[in-house]
């Protein structure tokens, strides 16, 4: 009998932005630049000032577009088809990840603050679409974004799972504070020496949080460990 602190998870949940694809493949840069772009075209501020504002949207809000939500009252969808309207061929197809969640027991979903679009085109360059049961974006989740507990509580009851039986992987520590106090297993992904875009020292961790189960910086890796433990 297995003594793995995830025997008993039935579903695994990951994000996707700097979760599911490396850090240094630049894709969330690109969002990045966008996002600044259409700052800077709505606000008619320089190109630093709308820099400024969007990442204090960012910290304030969750997500830059929520802030100009509230704040300029702007329609998402157009902010959400300008910032995703990006390259996605800089990934590469991922055959041990999507060996590595294939394998695992249970369903697997992605629960993220981007679109389901922008999801579905990382899923399908990865080569990892087809292991996911449910793809919950930003507009499923009614354009609240995490870490807000009624996004988690939405998607838990969407597709029925027991956060007690559920394990979630992401790359910024604040969005595990929720799934971590409903009873999921959490786990922290950080690519070791790197800064994610907006990773100010307010949101840079080092894992030690409370709410951070366990800590990894290589996602492959550490779904294999945990599919080793299970077999034990």
């Amino acid at each position: 009998m297995t003594n793995s602190p995830f025997a008993s998870v039935e579903s695994w949940v990951f994000d996707l932005d700097n979760t599911l694809y490396p850090h240094h493949s630049n894709l969330f840069d690109q969002i990045d630049q966008r996002m600044s772009e259409f700052v800077q075209k709505l606000t008619g501020k320089p190109v630093e000032q709308a820099r400024e504002l969007q990442i204090s949207y960012y910290k304030k809000y969750g997500t830059t577009l929520r802030g100009l939500m509230l704040e300029h009252h702007i329609e998402p969808d157009e902010f959400l088809e300008y910032v995703h309207d990006i390259d996605h061929s800089v990934l590469d197809p991922n055959p041990q990840l999507a060996d590595a969640i294939n394998q695992l027991p249970g369903k697997c979903y992605i629960l993220t603050n981007g679109t389901r679009k922008h999801a579905e085109s990382v899923a399908n360059r990865l080569g990892i679409t087809q292991h996911f049961e449910d793809i919950f974006g930003i507009m499923e989740a009614d354009l609240v974004p995490k870490p807000a507990e009624e996004t988690y509580q939405r998607f838990l009851d969407k597709n029925g799972i027991l956060p007690q039986k559920a394990a979630m992987f992401e790359d910024l520590s604040r969005n595990l504070v929720v799934p971590n106090s409903l009873g999921m297993r959490t786990v922290l992904v950080i690519p070791d020496g790197t800064r994610e875009v907006f990773r100010e020292d307010w949101e840079l961790s080092s894992g030690s949080e409370p709410h951070v189960d366990f800590v990894t910086d290589h996602l492959d890796g550490f779904l294999y460990n945990i599919l080793g433990e299970l077999k034990n």
